[in-house]
């Protein structure tokens, strides 16, 4: 099966877990996920199956955007409500101004600290595994892009935000940050994620719904129509002799399309076939392969 599904991922779930699950579900072992979500966070998570997974390396840098909420008056030792507190709770005396204002601080290109309890690696080893173990955990500040971060309410204790960020941003870090300078501890009490890339909560299905689609023979419903990924990409439809020669790995002469470098390359409205890279003029070669010509034709 090939094909794009968006899961609303439940708190409690790490990102493969949630593989693992769908896998079961689809009886499909090829799914991965573009782009981590922690086990406390909730929202879109992306995953593709089959031959999409090929089309992973083209999301490594895929805009995000989250909603959440930040308490004030303790910090964790991994930045989120899953961890130990750090130092004792107290008193808040903050007002809603003063969170906006620092907030206004957290924006554009800024250097950041991942957390200790982080899939960044460390000599090949993950960061959280060495955390885990109380062992020291040395990373270096990374420079990361917040596009936009807004403080909402203020209860006294307890801050909701919204927040666009690129890849790579540690929201948990923002939160414990916030703390540290304002001089009372904070960190991330609840993230969901709303949107990542081109994908949206809105189409996006818990475990629960993806199960009954699959019993029911439905699941087609689920899977995000391949026209709309990589928007970047222009789409142009081949005919049958062109199809076969993208599907068996040879160049094609192509409509041009202005001056687009990579192309989706179609057979009909739905079969995504192949993303094509311009070698000149309107002949395109395809960079990747993402449905194989039928036994006859490659004999043929």
């Amino acid at each position: 099966m090939n094909g794009l599904l968006i899961i609303d991922k439940p708190a409690g779930f790490t990102s493969h877990d949630v593989v693992h699950r769908v896998r079961r579900i689809l009886r499909e072992r090829s799914v991965g996920h573009l782009g981590t979500l922690d086990p406390q966070a909730t929202g879109v998570l992306p995953l593709v199956l089959g031959n999409f997974t090929r089309l992973a390396q083209f999301y490594t840098s895929s805009e995000k955007t989250y909603e959440g909420v930040i308490r004030f008056g303790f910090a964790t030792d991994t930045y989120d409500a899953d961890g130990q507190a750090t130092s004792l709770p107290q008193a808040v005396t903050l007002s809603l101004a003063q969170l906006q204002e620092l907030a206004q601080t957290f924006h554009g290109v800024i250097d950041q600290m991942p957390p200790a309890f982080s899939a960044k690696k460390i000599n090949g080893v993950p960061a959280y595994k060495l955390a885990r173990k109380q062992q020291n955990v040395s990373l270096q500040s990374v420079p990361v892009e917040i596009k936009e971060f807004e403080i909402l309410t203020f209860d006294g204790e307890r801050a909701s935000f919204r927040a666009r960020v690129a890849s790579g941003t540690y929201m948990r870090s923002i939160a414990h940050d916030m703390g540290q300078r304002l001089g009372c501890g904070g960190h991330l009490e609840a993230l969901r994620r709303t949107s990542a890339g081109e994908f949206e909560a809105a189409d996006a299905y818990t475990l629960e719904n993806l199960e009954r689609a699959a019993s029911s023979n439905r699941l087609e419903e689920a899977l995000i129509h391949p026209r709309k990924l990589l928007p970047q990409f222009p789409c142009v439809t081949a005919n049958e002799e062109m199809a076969v020669r993208i599907r068996t790995g040879r160049a094609v002469n192509l409509p041009e399309l202005s001056a687009a470098r990579q192309v989706k390359v179609f057979c009909g409205q739905r079969e995504l076939i192949a993303i094509a890279t311009r070698v000149a003029g309107t002949l395109f070669h395809a960079k990747i392969v993402l449905a194989e010509a039928p036994a006859r034709q490659l004999v043929e």
